[in-house]
């Protein structure tokens, strides 16, 4: 079988910058399309922390004006990443937060400075280098979301584009009098081009002109083809009709390892699976709960938002601490929520537990140590969280949306009686379902024999690359196939 080659265009990337999801996605799949003879080479932005972790790249092009000032092209390898970094300082050499600037404000350039990524990667596309010119291009949420709309508008043969769409909320809209800066032609502001409700769409460009589009789930692809789901984009995606479809994320089951994670307590497989608790011990000194074995410790790793539902937590929390509970949270985000949290923590001394901001260990200590997982999502397109708990044996207890619906099998009595479940989910999404949930976790604690097997059940479940990228692959070489 012959290597294809995939050039992926995306804003951020794990272990090199983080903000959530996509960078965890982006940093796993090119090792888990190796063994499918898929090379993946990621073009990424030249953050300070990305330059500082190449160290060693090699100019393939110089750019002597790229949206205003020079720049150049480097390849090289981190952290057993294929790269090709973009080092434009003018638009990337700033501390911090890769979107926002120390006032949590966009950049006011941000257009430009994602265009210009999707710019390099369309050039590439074209044969700008000859010898990495790719055979496909799987751009990333609305950050690449103009690579589909540079190539189409363009007088020169491209390759074939899938954009993959991770969060359908964040859409990527500028105004119209940026068209002429983009270098994008006067006839691509179109209702069926870059035009969107009298803005540029970068998301919406993508979805329109990529050859194909996929999700990060298969109920989600369903979800955003609904008014209810589709955020003003719906009737966009149910015209492209099998062109959209849902590929289901995994998880780099190297990094999320229970049995050999140097972030917790006490390393356990399903063999040993006793050896948990010291992690719960550890996790409760770690967020100064109550040093209390027999408490059912829900955990929280999480942006703090309307979306991820935590107003509902923070409103049923008196009931769980009420039946027993302990709360483990890390997160930040709503400044209302956030307060609400850290005022629990002196309302519930010892029951409820807060970190703001994000720690890696501490996530997977949250992970190694709670016995519940809460993802109570109004909408989530697939969700990591939910697939690190099944690793772990954290009985994930989830909102049944999008990816939290796919891949958490709910513990009701048939499941049980069948040993197939291996969490809670519960739906509407509302205060009431949620309680109830809470209420069901509660019954099967109490029932500690049953609580393993479920446990065994979530930690046997395939939470890995392996068949998502095979899916990928497939999709990949009918697009390559189909364009020569």
């Amino acid at each position: 079988m012959m290597t294809l080659k995939i050039l992926a265009v995306v804003s951020e990337i794990y272990p090199l910058v983080k903000t959530g999801g996509l960078a965890d996605v982006a940093g796993a799949l090119p090792g888990a399309l190796a063994p499918e003879e898929v090379a993946v080479t990621t073009l990424v932005p030249g953050y300070p922390a990305v330059m500082t972790a190449l160290k060693k790249g090699e100019v393939v092009q110089t750019f002597a004006n790229l949206f205003g000032h020079p720049a150049r092209l480097l390849k090289g390898q981190a952290k057993g990443l294929d790269l090709l970094v973009l080092d434009a300082p003018h638009l990337y050499d700033r501390t911090g937060n890769p979107y926002v600037d120390a006032d949590g404000k966009d950049w006011i350039d941000n257009p430009l400075r994602f265009a210009a990524l999707a710019r390099v990667a369309a050039d590439l596309g074209q044969g700008l280098v000859p010898a990495l010119k790719p055979d496909v291009i799987h751009a990333h949420d609305w950050q690449a979301g103009l690579v589909p709309a540079y190539l189409r508008y363009s007088d020169r043969p491209g390759v074939p584009t899938v954009m993959t769409v991770h969060n359908l909320a964040f859409q990527g809209q500028f105004g119209r009098d940026l068209l002429p800066a983009l270098g994008l032609p006067a006839r691509a502001y179109a209702i069926d081009g870059v035009e969107y409700y009298g803005t540029i769409g970068f998301l919406k460009a993508g979805l329109q002109l990529a050859d194909r589009v996929t999700t990060v789930s298969p109920t989600y692809a369903a979800e955003i083809r609904t008014p209810e789901g589709g955020m003003g984009l719906d009737g966009l995606l149910r015209s492209r009709g099998s062109a959209v479809s849902g590929i289901l994320n995994g998880i780099d089951t190297g990094v999320w390892n229970p049995a050999a994670d140097p972030m917790i307590a006490a390393p356990y497989d399903l063999a040993h699976l006793s050896a948990r608790a010291a992690n719960k011990k550890a996790l409760q000194q770690r967020l100064g709960l109550d040093p209390d074995p027999n408490a059912l410790v829900f955990g929280v790793v999480s942006r703090l938002s309307w979306q991820k539902g935590l107003d509902l937590l923070l409103d049923r929390l008196p009931a769980l601490v009420a039946g027993g509970g302990q709360l483990a949270m890390l997160g930040s985000g709503e400044p209302a929520l956030a307060g609400g949290f850290a005022h629990a923590t002196v309302a519930h001394g010892g029951r409820v537990g807060v970190v703001n901001g994000y720690d890696e260990a501490l996530a997977h200590l949250i992970q190694a140590g709670a016995d519940v997982i809460l993802v109570p999502s109004r909408f989530e397109p697939c969700g990591l969280t939910q697939l690190c708990a099944l690793r772990y044996g954290a009985l994930p207890l989830v909102a049944r949306v999008g990816g939290l619906a796919d891949t958490v099998i709910d513990a009701n009595e048939v499941a049980i009686a069948s040993g197939a479940g291996t969490g809670i989910q519960f739906n509407p999404v509302t205060g009431d379902a949620f309680e109830n949930a809470l209420t069901r976790a509660f019954e099967l604690w109490r029932d500690r024999a049953a609580w393993k097997k479920l446990q065994k059940n979530a930690m046997r479940t395939d939470v890995s690359w392996t068949r998502p990228a095979a899916a990928y692959a497939r999709l990949y070489r009918e697009l390559a196939a189909g364009h020569g």
